[in-house]
């Protein structure tokens, strides 16, 4: 076996790692590869102090890269050994680390689940009548078992509940302007199809095309209000967008772990990615709900609503696939850690 992974598998376990989703599209990891070790760190630079200042979901964001790069080394014949957050004292900010070696025993599932990376986006669109069949709400929460996290579907009540909570942190942030201003630095601008400058500061009230959500990702605004749909939109222009009605019934689902440590934010994070390339693969997409997790007293009620002891990471709403680009990446060399 070669001291070195080859530079061609690294190119696509990297391109897969960074598809992952992560908060306002912040992309907040690097990567550090050192023969066949691979280290996912946090990127201190691209945190959300204000609207994330326990750092809890950049690490479920790291989580969801870990998880996508272990499918990319089983679709090149690697098999994967990993630890999660292993020195939360010495190195908080170093979130994984994955030991590659050629197997000739391929997990076939996340080989699988690899084909899927390039076509999961999170869908802010509208969703049809129809309902989530059993069989794929079991297969989802299958998934999230897999990696150690708990999915719950919330019933008609619950989910009218966790909607009272939006309007809560909606009010709640009306006189919060470190909040609005963090996510009009990473929220609306320019098209993703529209020509970018490659280099240089960003000009004022322009996003740029490889970080952060274009305005062409944030979807319609809800015609009714709370929305199921978390509506980003900062900027005077964006909150003119056209408007359509979302489904009354919307079908939300709740993933939560036992405990709350780094690392259990870390495997909340694969547990997530697991489940929404499960659902990519079935033809069903996924947005998020989150904001009453950015609150540590709502984010307890929202746990309670599930039932069960632990710690809600996400609330999720699935619907049925509608294709579109996913919103764009920065390059690798970017994302790539200089060893000191």
């Amino acid at each position: 076996m070669s001291d070195q992974l080859p530079a061609k598998d690294v190119d696509v376990l990297l391109a897969a790692a960074v598809a992952a989703p992560s908060m306002h599209n912040t992309q907040p990891w690097r990567f550090e590869v050192e023969g066949h070790v691979i280290d996912v760190y946090l990127d201190g630079s691209r945190t959300l102090p204000a609207e994330d200042p326990s750092g809890r979901a950049m690490r479920i964001a790291a989580g969801a890269a870990t998880f996508n790069l272990r499918c990319a080394a089983a679709s090149l014949g690697y098999g994967a050994w990993f630890g999660l957050a292993p020195y939360p004292g010495e190195e908080p900010d170093l979130l994984a680390r994955i030991v590659l070696e050629p197997t000739a025993a391929r997990d076939e599932e996340l080989t699988d689940l690899a084909r899927y990376i390039p076509y999961r986006h999170t869908d802010r669109q509208p969703s049809d009548a129809v309902p989530i069949a059993e069989d794929v709400r079991v297969a989802l929460m299958q998934a999230a078992y897999a990696e150690g996290a708990g999915l719950t579907w919330l019933g008609e009540d619950d989910v009218r509940s966790v909607l009272d909570l939006v309007l809560d942190t909606d009010l709640r942030e009306i006189h919060d302007w470190h909040r609005r201003a963090e996510r009009a630095h990473w929220v609306g601008g320019r098209s993703t199809d529209e020509p970018q400058p490659a280099t240089g500061p960003r000009p004022p009230g322009v996003s740029r095309s490889v970080d952060g959500v274009p305005s062409s990702a944030l979807g319609p605004r809800s015609a009714s209000y709370p929305a199921v749909v978390r509506d980003l939109a900062t900027r005077p222009d964006d909150r003119q967008r056209a408007e359509r009605t979302f489904e009354r019934h919307p079908d939300l689902a709740v993933l939560s772990t036992d405990f709350d440590e780094p690392a259990d934010q870390v495997a909340a994070g694969a547990a997530l990615e697991r489940v929404l390339l499960t659902a990519t693969r079935v033809g069903v997409s996924a947005s998020f709900l989150n904001q009453p997790l950015e609150y540590d007293d709502l984010r307890r009620t929202v746990q309670r609503l599930t039932g069960r002891p632990g710690h809600a990471d996400m609330i999720i709403r699935f619907a049925h696939n509608h294709p579109h680009a996913a919103t764009p990446r920065r390059p690798l060399p970017d994302f790539v850690r200089k060893q000191p």
